[in-house]
Order: C-alpha cells, then structure tokens, then sequence
C-alpha cells in the first residue's frame, strides 16, 4: 500500500512528530510526551491534523432523501446547519462506518447540500458504498477527501484562542454555535480572510471546534492557529492523546468497538437506527430483526465501560471473565491520566452488564478486577 501524507506532514515534521500508520495514513502518533497533550486538552487546548478524515458531498434534488435510504438516521429531519451522527450499514445489518452528515444551506437553485464525513480507513469504501446506492436518486456524489483538510482545536480554551482570529464583528458566529452545528466563518490567516466551514464537533470529550480546509490553505492555518497562542495555550497532539481522550469520554473507535461483524444495538446505539423513518433504508429488514431479537438487550453481548480496581490495565481482545468462565471481550483499554484508574470498553454477555456487577479481565494469565459502570467514564465541567 502506498503510503499518504496530508497537507500539513512538513509541519508536524517541524515539531519532531513520531509518526505511525493510520488508515494508510502517515499520521503523527505524538509530539514529546502524550501523556502531556492528553492532559492539555483536559486543560486548555489541543491541536489536531485530522486530514486523514473523508469529506464526501452528496448534493442534488433527492439529497436528503437518499440520505434517507443509505444511512440508518432520519437526515432530511435535519436543518440545515446542523449535524447528525448517524451509520452506514450493509443490508445484513453490518457497520460499514459511523460518521457524521452535516446540512448546509440549500444550493442556490434550491437543492440540497450535505457534507458526510466517513473515518480515515473507511473513507473510499464509504463513498463507494454512498454512489452504488444512487439509483432512482437525482443527486450526485463527490468525493473532496483528497483535496480537504481538517484541523481541530479541542479543550476549555477552544473558543478564546479561535476567537482571535476571527473578526470582531463575527464573534457571534462562533459564541452561538452550538454543539453539532457548523457554520462558514472568516478567519484570518496571514493577513487573509478565508472562509472556512467551522463544526463544533469533535472526538476528545471537551468542547472544540472541527475547521475544514483546503489542502493549499491548511498549513497556512495551522501556522496561524500556533502563532496566535501564547506559551502553554495550545498543544499540537497526535493519535496516542487523541485515543485516550476519545476511549475516557466514551466514544466508539471503528475496528474496536464497531465492524462489519458488530451490531449498532450491541455498541449501544439503538436510538442512532431510526426504523420509524418512512420508507426503506439498507439494513432496515435485517437491522428490525436484530431489535426484534433481542440484540444487546436479552440476548448476545452489548458494550459496557469498566472501571479497573486495581492498577493494570486491560487491552483490545483481553478477555473478560466471570467466575473464571469467559463472559466477553475487551475492544478499548489503557490507564485512564485523567481518573488515574485503569478504564476499558468491553462487548460482555447481556446477563453481566448491569452497572456495578463485579468481572476480571484475563491480563495475560492473570485476572485482574474490574466492575461494569456507566459511560462516559470523563464528562466535562460545563
């Protein structure tokens, strides 16, 4: 597989990046010491190249209601400059990807516009997936993951240092915005104003903000983002944080906690399949089935958080065991640095996933205790 770099690979260069593979991506793993851009976005603020993201845009009369039909969400409920996290699945049920669709305004001859933004790995499958689904549709799909960046600014000092590159008189475009929402916004970059799509979205638990950029404009951005920060402000963060971040606030990392083989009402997200929504959509006989079945509820696994009770942590595919006896397996783990107790996300028989009920996980030989609890395991102080 040929290796792909994103538009800002000199930059993290500069700053001696540990790089790593993701999705054929050489993406940066950390800076200095993830531990320390972990706790900068709990903090203040953590800057991330998220450009090995897919941005694919589905536009045309009959938008909204293909959207409709390929992913398992009510999209054409959605206005527009809202997002909406939503799968795209098989016709078995599977998970192709999770992602988010955001709507922006209507094209100017009245039709429809929406951004879908596949994971880094599923980014041409998805917009495969999204174009063999077209037919009988009068819309069209255009894959810009190629010639798109994404830059995202994440922690409690998120919006008061991407205030100070936006004017003044537009301060309220950001201040207003509310979480999955996106707006275009100017910001200043080298003593140019560019208009880019702004999303108060992200992956880390903290507030923050996702900024979608050409590829010839975002290391012009990311310059801009570290210049106007003073010392301590904002960190650059790689993978290794960015894990760590998402796996505490709880959030499903495709390969881990969702697959092809998985079930969206196992990893908890029954409520993200709307089988009520008019019509029909891929998935929707096998996906009804699976519900009627019991699936995650009162029968097969479904996806608990467990807290560690002692000090070694759980990793993907450790098993999870009641009374010696193999109940489930681990998909996510690492010592939490934020709680400063091991965590871990773990699909478990139905029968043991009441919060509080006591289980090990076999850390290579010997079983280590742990206890079902609520996710997220880290909320933020709002």
């Amino acid at each position: 597989m040929t290796e792909k770099y994103t538009a800002l690979y000199d930059e993290h260069k500069k700053l001696g990046a540990s790089f790593t593979d993701f999705g054929g991506w050489q993406m940066p793993l950390k800076y200095s010491s993830e531990l320390a851009e972990h706790h900068a976005v709990r903090k203040s603020a953590g800057l991330f190249d998220l450009s090995h993201m897919g941005e694919v845009w589905v536009t045309g009369p009959d938008a909204a209601a293909f959207l409709d039909y390929a992913l398992v969400g009510k999209i054409s409920a959605m206005p527009a400059g809202k997002a909406k996290y939503s799968l795209i699945c098989n016709e078995d049920g599977g998970i192709i990807d999770d992602l988010i669709t955001y709507r922006r305004p209507a094209a100017e001859d009245g039709t429809d516009v929406f951004l879908v933004v596949p994971n880094a790995g599923n980014a041409t499958v998805v917009a495969a997936a999204l174009t063999e689904r077209t037919a009988g549709f009068d819309i069209a799909v255009n894959d810009a993951s190629a010639v798109t960046s994404l830059v995202a600014v994440q922690g409690p000092k998120a919006q008061e240092l991407l205030l100070r590159l936006v004017p003044a008189a537009q301060h309220s475009l950001v201040t207003e915005l509310k979480y999955y929402a996106a707006v275009e916004v100017p910001i200043l970059v080298a003593a140019t104003g560019l208009n880019l799509l702004l999303a108060r979205t992200g992956y880390t638990g903290e507030d923050g903000f996702e900024i979608f950029v050409a590829n010839d404009d975002a290391a012009r951005l990311w310059q801009a983002l570290v210049a106007i920060a003073d010392e301590g402000e904002l960190t650059p963060a790689g993978l290794a944080s960015r894990d760590s971040l998402r796996l505490e606030a709880g959030m499903p990392l495709y390969g881990n906690e969702l697959s092809l083989q998985g079930d969206p009402f196992a990893a908890g997200l029954g409520p993200v399949v709307e089988l009520s929504k008019e019509g029909d959509f891929v998935g929707k006989a096998a996906l009804a089935a699976r519900k009627e079945a019991g699936a995650g509820t009162t029968s097969g696994r479904r996806l608990v958080g467990l807290k560690g009770l002692g000090r070694r942590a759980g990793r993907a595919h450790y098993p999870v065991l009641k009374d010696g006896n193999v109940v489930g397996e681990v998909t996510s783990g690492q010592p939490s640095p934020t709680l400063g107790y091991p965590v871990a996300m773990a699909y478990v028989d139905v029968e043991f996933t009441e919060v509080g009920t006591a289980l090990e996980i076999d850390l290579r030989g010997k079983a280590e205790p742990f206890k079902v609890v609520d996710l997220p395991f880290y909320k933020r102080t709002k």
